[in-house]
C-alpha cells in the first residue's frame, strides 16, 4: 500500500479545493457540481496512473408523493469505488451513499452520481467552502426566535399580573371573579370579596 498511498497524497494536494459553480435557484444556495468534482478527480487519477472501478448496489427504492400530488421514485444506493495503481497493482477502496428522486427513469442515475461525488469528496477531503457551523442565517434566526419568546413570556406575565392584581379584594387580598369585582365597585366603590362585603355590612371602604 506504500506506493499507492504516496500517489493518493499527491492527488489530495491537487484536488484539495473545488469551487462551487452550481446554483440551486429554488433553495438559493451554491454547490460543487458532480461534473466539476469528477473532472478534477479524473485528471488527477490519470496523471498518477490510477484507474477507478465503480460498483453500485441498490439499497432502497420508494414511491413518494410531492407537494403537487405527483408520484416520484426515491432511490438510495451504495457506491463502492476501487482505485487500482497501474504501476504497482496496489488497490484501495472506499464507499459512498447517494439518494436521488425523479418522476421518470433518472432516480437511480441521480443517486449514483451523488454517491460517487461524495465518496470522492469525503475520501480525498475535498473542500468546497461549506461549513454547517457558519450558517449565520440560522443562528440569527434562532437568536431572534429566542428573544421573541422571552419578550412574549414577559409580556404575558405582565398582563397576567395586572389582571391578577386588579381582581383582588382590597382587604384580604383574595382573588375575585369579574362579576364580584364589578358588583363591589358599583356597590362599595372598592373591590371586595363577598365575605368582606358582609363584614363591612354594606359600608364603603376607603
Amino acid at each position: 500500500m506504500q506506493k499507492i498511498a504516496k500517489k493518493l497524497v499527491e492527488i489530495m494536494k491537487e484536488v484539495s479545493y473545488i469551487e462551487k459553480k452550481g446554483r440551486n435557484s429554488f433553495h438559493n444556495y451554491s454547490y460543487a457540481t458532480s461534473a466539476d468534482v469528477l473532472e478534477k478527480i479524473n485528471q488527477a487519477l490519470v496523471k498518477h496512473n490510477l484507474c477507478s472501478i465503480v460498483l453500485t448496489e441498490l439499497l432502497r427504492m420508494d414511491e413518494v408523493t410531492t407537494a403537487k400530488g405527483s408520484i416520484e421514485h426515491l432511490v438510495t444506493v451504495k457506491v463502492d469505488v476501487m482505485l487500482v495503481d497501474g504501476d504497482s497493482g496496489e488497490t484501495v477502496s472506499f464507499i459512498g451513499l447517494g439518494s436521488g428522486q425523479d418522476s421518470g427513469d433518472k432516480a437511480i442515475m441521480k443517486a449514483q452520481t451523488a454517491g460517487i461525488k461524495y465518496a470522492y469528496m469525503m475520501s480525498f477531503a475535498i473542500a468546497t467552502g461549506d461549513d454547517p457551523e457558519a450558517d449565520s442565517g440560522t443562528d440569527e434566526s434562532n437568536v431572534i426566535h429566542e428573544e421573541n419568546k422571552g419578550k412574549s413570556a414577559k409580556n404575558k406575565a405582565t398582563t397576567n399580573n395586572v389582571v391578577a392584581n386588579e381582581y383582588l379584594c382590597k382587604k384580604c387580598k383574595d382573588e375575585l371573579t369579574e362579576k364580584v369585582y364589578k358588583y363591589s365597585l358599583s356597590k362599595h366603590g372598592v373591590p371586595l370579596c363577598m365575605k368582606c362585603q358582609k363584614l363591612n355590612n354594606g359600608s364603603n371602604v376607603a
